[in-house]
């Protein structure tokens, strides 16, 4: 043991002094969070680089001579200025290159698409690009800070009069912070802030170098909590293969394969091969498995692979040394308000400089029209020779802007004896001129600031926006239901004695191919159904009744069931949906008395109502002990209602009599244009009521039609659909197509004459520059013409039925006219233009459909053809 008295008096005294442990960490930690957050990860709001990515244009600025500079030289000048070493500066020079904006690159800087990387930067060029030199640096109007050996200078931030940041994006990771600002369009920034500088509201969206189709309609202005959705470009080559275009944010086309093949081994989807032909574009070739649906392909491919990704910005700024939290459209406002400060500054230093070359130009001027420089032949010091100048130009001082100092009077006798012998006051009155002339501009545009913002902005514009228009289509995205789209890759089966269900029971009774994603409902002759997730094998129940694949919102499927209750004896009949339940809770179906028991049970997909017999026991008083139901007399009502009385004597069978019909009616079909899809939900323009094997038909604009059925997992590529409706087979469909070969429009009108589903049948020539521009299926349809005769263009009405007979969907079809057609336009028909429809009036909804889905503009004119007016 110690003794503290043995302890020295100054050590007692240290221990006091000294700081816990704790206080350290406290203190060491907010200075390295502070440092990582304001010196590595976070990008300044003023130029929108981080640190390592400002002081790389420092130093290429430097080193600019208009030629290339090998990438390894660039990061040994940057390491002058960035204390973190090669790797950190090569790779953010890399990630600058691959922007392609600031940086123009020569050689192998890798492939954002493929996730390929660059070659080692002793092999690869860079330099400055003109866009990068005009709106980045300024030396005049940059704020500068010694380096972090204090040997040199660097900016603390670049003059950039442009949103750069925006345009670029950016993605960090700090202590307890990060920011992820992802790359907008070029072009729709410099709109955006002409939109701001004449005081509208702007909205920018993010677009993507990869392309893709996005879903903006949650990105909340970039703020955190918001999302986006990107996904691939998939087209549909033949019904057997599948072509990714184009690839999400984020993700390269090796992580798109890896992911398909995972999907694939997972059974999420089924295909047979997947080629990568990646090369000046992207191309992915899926081929698929026999049988399978190209559109439920697509659907699972959005649905259990990188086709499809989910991103969450966070835009995060440094400003004022200080991490704040900004809306993308207040970025771009700050940004704009800084390019016109630094616009003003820019002018004001160029009004300086005039100034004083006017100022100096009159001194000279006068020094020597009015032979000052003789006056000065007899002075013996240099204070005479100064005093005596000034004297001389005492006369003319009252006119300069400022007084004359010692330093204009020093420049004056600097002045060689050649350039006076020599001097021309006709140049030099012009050179004034010409000078005041600059000035005058330079002040008329800092009077009108806004105005030359804008002209600024305009001509960037115009000499860099030339190719860089967006990539990234704006699309809404439709909800793709995991479970709906997933392929068959498990196996349902039952024990129904023991009450066992599952993909594993494989020696038992099989029910149905399944998805291991799906919801199974069981119905158990006790009168209890429940809802359970499949898996191997679960215990559901002893004496299962019916089991099957369960659709959550299924309104179709109706349940018929005759049960008898256990306290009465009474023979109950119902008809009853199960919309939605809670998983593994079992839902009573009878009175709930004990000794319940269902007797008869059907499930019925589209609403049948079928007629049963039923016998009743031999020893049964009833007088007629045999006798007929149909259960299309009673309602239809929800899983928790009781049912009707069917007898109060017992039943000894109950016997399928006649199927029967659907109680439902037929699917009023809606086509949604801005997803391209069917849907139930009445989005969009209705297509038609549908039943049984009724089919759609799609007419395209490369001249083709095709027949499909009414899945809702069909799907549609808006930009090619010109025209889509019911179809009816004996309609004559009418159409005029311009000929890419002679250059005329020719009209054909004919019957469809296929019968095979999900394949396009092309009925115009097959030049590639041919197309469909009318096509209806009206009896009498009408188009409205402006045709070109001489130099004046007439318009014209034709009646197509009038024009053309009805010939074979393979005929060339005739000439519309000798003319050249400039326009021709679908008129609606006359007889639904103004008509009132009754709602108890029979009308066939969706027996006309002709129109151009992309025009959403002439909404009402759609709707007149439709037939709903």
């Amino acid at each position: 043991m110690s003794d503290d008295n043995n302890i020295p008096e100054e050590q007692d005294e240290s221990l006091h002094d000294s700081i816990p442990v704790t206080g350290m960490y406290k203190d060491w930690f907010l200075d390295y969070a502070s440092y990582v957050i304001l010196e590595r990860a976070v990008p300044a709001i003023e130029d929108g680089l981080k640190p390592v990515q400002r002081r790389i244009m420092h130093a290429m600025k430097e080193m600019d001579d208009g030629r290339f500079n090998k990438v390894a030289n660039i990061i040994g000048q940057s390491m002058q200025y960035h204390p973190h070493g090669d790797a950190s500066i090569g790779d953010a020079i890399v990630n600058l290159g691959q922007k392609d904006l600031l940086i123009e690159t020569q050689g192998n800087w890798g492939d954002v698409r493929t996730g390929d990387g660059a070659a080692a930067a002793r092999y690869i060029e860079a330099r400055l690009s003109k866009f990068a030199l005009e709106v980045v640096f300024n030396p005049q109007t940059t704020e500068w800070q010694l380096s972090y050996d204090g040997r040199k200078k660097e900016p603390v931030t670049l003059p950039v009069k442009f949103p750069l940041l925006l345009a670029q994006g950016v993605e960090g990771i700090a202590v307890g912070l990060s920011t992820k600002i992802l790359p907008h369009n070029f072009c729709e920034l410099i709109e955006g802030s002409i939109q701001i500088l004449n005081g509208e509201k702007t909205n920018i969206l993010p677009d993507f170098a990869t392309g893709g189709l996005a879903d903006f309609s949650e990105y909340n202005e970039g703020l955190r909590g918001g999302k986006i959705k990107v996904r691939a470009r998939i087209e549909e080559e033949d019904s057997k293969t599948l072509l990714i275009k184009d690839i999400p944010y984020g993700t390269t086309t090796n992580s798109i394969i890896d992911s398909i093949i995972k999907a694939n081994d997972k059974g999420k989807i089924k295909i047979k091969k997947v080629v990568d032909n990646t090369a000046r574009d992207v191309e992915i070739q899926i081929q698929l498995a026999p049988g399978q649906s190209p559109d439920m392909t697509i659907d699972a491919l959005y649905a259990f692979t990188d086709c499809e990704v989910s991103i969450s910005p966070n835009a995060c700024v440094i400003i004022d040394e200080k991490p704040v939290f900004l809306s993308v459209n207040d970025i771009l406002e700050y940004n704009t308000r800084q390019t016109k400060s630094l616009l003003k500054k820019e002018l004001e230093i160029r009004r300086g400089e005039l100034m004083e070359k006017l100022l100096f130009s009159s001194l000279e001027k006068i020094f020597i029209e009015n032979r000052i420089y003789r006056d000065i032949e007899e002075c013996e010091t240099w204070e005479a020779v100064i005093e005596t100048i000034d004297r001389g130009l005492d006369p003319f001082k009252p006119d300069f802007y400022r007084e004359i100092t010692r330093d204009d009077i020093i420049r004056l006798t600097e002045i060689k004896i050649k350039r006076i012998s020599k001097f021309d006051t006709f140049k030099a009155d012009e050179l004034m001129r010409k000078l005041e002339g600059e000035l005058k501009e330079v002040n008329y545009h800092l009077k009108h600031l806004t105005a030359y913002a804008i002209e600024y902005y305009k001509n960037l514009l115009e000499k860099y926006g030339k190719g860089r228009e967006r990539k990234t289509e704006i699309r809404t995205f439709d909800t793709i239901e995991a479970n709906v789209v997933a392929a068959n890759n498990a196996k349902l089966y039952v024990n129904r004695q023991d009450g066992f269900m599952g993909y594993g029971l494989k020696k038992d009774e099989f029910v149905c191919d399944c998805s291991d994603l799906d919801d199974i409902i069981v119905f158990r002759n006790d009168g209890v159904c429940l809802v359970t997730k499949i898996q191997d094998k679960v215990f559901v129940g002893k004496d299962i009744r019916h089991v099957a694949v369960f659709r959550k919102g299924d309104e179709r499927m109706v349940y018929n069931m005759i049960y008898v209750d256990g306290a009465s004896g009474r023979s109950m009949v119902k008809r009853f949906q199960v919309m939605s339940v809670t998983r593994d809770r079992e839902y009573v179906l009878t009175k709930g008395s004990k000794g319940s028991k269902v007797l008869y049970f059907t499930a019925n997909a589209n609403g049948e109502a079928e007629i049963v017999t039923v016998f009743l026991t031999a020893g049964a008083k009833a007088r007629i002990k045999v006798f007929d139901f149909d259960f299309s007399t009673i309602e239809i009502k929800g899983r928790g209602a009781q049912g009707n009385i069917l007898t109060k004597y017992p039943i000894r069978k109950v016997q399928l009599k006649m199927e029967g019909v659907s109680t439902l009616g037929g699917l009023d079909i809606y086509y949604d244009a801005s997803v391209g899809r069917i849907n139930t939900d009445q989005r969009g323009e209705l297509i038609g009521n549908f039943l049984g094997d009724d089919k759609i038909i799609a007419f395209y604009r490369d001249g083709s039609y095709e027949l499909t059925n009414f899945e809702l997992t069909n799907r549609f590529v808006q930009e090619e659909l010109l025209a889509i409706e019911k179809f009816d087979p004996k309609k004559v469909v009418s159409a005029i197509y311009y000929d890419g070969a002679s250059k005329n429009h020719f009209v054909k009108r004919f019957m469809i004459e296929t019968s095979t589903i999900n394949k396009k049948f092309n009925f115009i020539s097959d030049h590639r520059q041919s197309r469909l521009v009318v096509v209806s299926t009206e009896k009498q349809p009408q188009v409205k013409a402006k045709i070109q005769k001489g130099k004046s263009i007439e318009e014209t009405v034709f009646d197509l039925d009038m024009l053309i007979d009805v010939k074979g969907w393979k005929a060339l079809g005739n000439k519309v006219s000798g003319h050249p057609i400039q326009e021709i336009t679908l008129i609606a028909p006359e007889k639904n233009r103004h008509k009132e429809v009754d709602q108890d009036e029979d009308v066939e909804i969706g027996s006309t459909v002709s129109f151009d889905l992309k025009k959403k503009e002439d909404s009402d004119d759609d709707k007149e053809q439709l037939g709903l007016f």
